[in-house]
């Protein structure tokens, strides 16, 4: 079924016609009908209607997952040289369309176009998972003799449902999607809504490079009909990112099933200065790391704990470079900040903002600093004199703020570091690397960075603890989750 979308017109004028391969996601504003749901995507830009969708009606929806666990036992003979050039077929096939995909994104979810899009963390992740693939699949021999052979091989589970967020929507999607197809998985992605475009790409780039179309299947389905699958158990595994809601209503729909289920969900990711660290390597990585993508990253930094001895100098420099940046139109090459995905994110976060300010908060950066802020476009704020008991220390923001506290010592900021309902990443700065990692031992993440942060390295496991979720993506752990083994055990008579 074809589909068309019709972008809005972009700042030059020029509008642009696409045409979209297949139904996608899920969406904010939803009209609801008996089996099928009318879905539409609406720019940040300026609030115009970006897509409009049908979610397949259940017993259609029912009918592409028998297909795709049909589809996998042929998939799953293919050599596995095979399934790994088809993917990576397929992603090369993505960055021959970057030049569209950067301005698509930009309207989609508002990211500025100088940032280029996403295909180089893409392409990074999706080549290491196939770099990695023969060893981490490889037959595990534990006797071949006269008497007997044994080993352990490790097989797919069948159909993967893959269910991808909005704020990376290439990223997160490709960190499941190619192992998953390169271990002899199907594939069936639910994106979301306010990516419309982004699983639509992906189909058309894997089928344009080989992949059958049953395969990997991009589908739009709603709420209900998702967890209708799931709790049928049409699926032998599941990744979901997104919010911890959101993966309690997976949990919930897989009960019983013993489905498979990976779960990347909420953050608040803190930051650490140590008296010893590269004070303008420390302000400038975490200050990116807090202001990136409007704030709107799973590993974002949203707290951060500065010994006392920096923190008057890290404070100044921080504010220095947020005045810097420029809150615009994304399609503007000078646009550093771009609007949040939907207005009601902004809005959460000025109300967390206002409400520490209101119990003795200090806001730094000036209003009039950033004029453009209105609706879905936030400026960015740096808060001091913030506490724990303030819901911008303590709950997920998801935007372009960051509270900074001063602290004596490491134990004060070990303990601050772990007061937290998540534990998705840390970032711990000092150049005395033994007393890091020393550190690093009790810090409660799934992944702790010395003198780095917002960033996902293919080759590590990608974990988080407590109400960040559980299971991991990539590294050849990752190949684990999307496989189960197979004792084979051959006696000589």
């Amino acid at each position: 079924m074809q589909l068309s979308i019709t972008t809005p017109a972009p700042p030059n004028g020029n509008k642009k016609n696409l045409t979209a391969l297949s139904p996608i996601g899920k969406s904010r504003a939803v009209l609801k009908g008996l089996e099928k749901m009318t879905i539409q995507c609406i720019s940040p830009i300026d609030g115009s209607i970006y897509a409009t969708r049908q979610t397949l009606a259940y017993a259609d929806a029912k009918t592409a997952a028998r297909a795709a666990k049909v589809a996998q036992g042929e998939w799953a003979k293919r050599s596995l040289n095979e399934r790994i050039s088809l993917v990576k077929a397929g992603v090369a096939a993505i960055g021959a369309m970057n030049d569209e995909i950067v301005p698509e994104l930009a309207w989609q979810m508002g990211r500025p176009i100088r940032y280029g899009g996403e295909f180089g963390g893409f392409d990074e992740r999706a080549s290491y998972m196939a770099q990695i693939a023969q060893n981490a699949l490889a037959d595990i021999e534990i006797e071949d003799s006269d008497a007997f052979r044994r080993v352990i091989k490790r097989v797919p589970h069948g159909v993967v449902l893959v269910v991808a967020p909005w704020n990376y929507p290439y990223m997160t999607a490709i960190n499941t999607i190619a192992p998953a197809l390169i271990a002899g998985n199907t594939v069936i992605l639910k994106h979301a809504s306010q990516t419309p475009l982004v699983g639509e790409r992906l189909a058309q780039a894997f089928h344009g490079a080989g992949v059958p179309k049953d395969v990997f299947q991009n589908l739009f389905l709603d709420h209900e009909t998702t967890s209708a699958l799931i709790s049928e158990r049409a699926f032998g595994f599941v990744n979901f990112t997104g919010s911890v809601a959101g993966g309690k209503a997976m949990e919930s729909a897989a009960s019983g099933t013993f489905t498979g289920l990976g779960l990347e969900l909420g953050g608040k990711d803190p930051g650490y200065v140590m008296e010893d660290a590269h004070l303008d390597a420390a302000v400038d990585t975490l200050i990116d790391g807090a202001m990136f993508n409007s704030g709107q990253c799973c590993c974002g930094i949203e707290r951060i704990y500065v010994q006392e001895a920096l923190f008057e100098s890290f404070v100044e420099k921080a504010v220095a470079t947020v005045n810097g940046y420029k809150l615009g139109h994304p399609l503007d090459p000078e646009t550093t900040l771009g609007p949040m995905a939907q207005t009601r994110f902004a809005d959460l976060v000025r109300a967390q903002t206002k409400e520490a300010i209101a119990a003795g908060a200090t806001a730094h950066i000036k209003p009039e600093a950033f004029p453009e802020d209105s609706g879905a476009y936030l400026m960015p704020q740096i808060l001091t004199n913030v506490s724990h008991d303030m819901r911008i220390m303590r709950e997920e923001s998801f935007g372009p703020v960051v509270g900074i506290m001063k602290v004596s010592n490491d134990s004060e900021a070990l303990r601050l570091v772990n007061d937290s309902a998540y534990g998705l990443t840390a970032s711990i700065w000092t150049q005395d690397h033994a007393i890091g990692e020393a550190l690093a031992e009790d810090v409660e993440a799934g992944t702790v960075f010395i003198n780095r942060c917002d960033y996902l390295d293919p080759a590590l496991a990608w974990t988080g603890v407590k109400n960040s979720g559980r299971g991991c993506t990539l590294s050849v752990l990752g190949y684990e989750s999307l496989t189960r083994p197979k004792s084979y055990h051959f006696k000589e008579i």
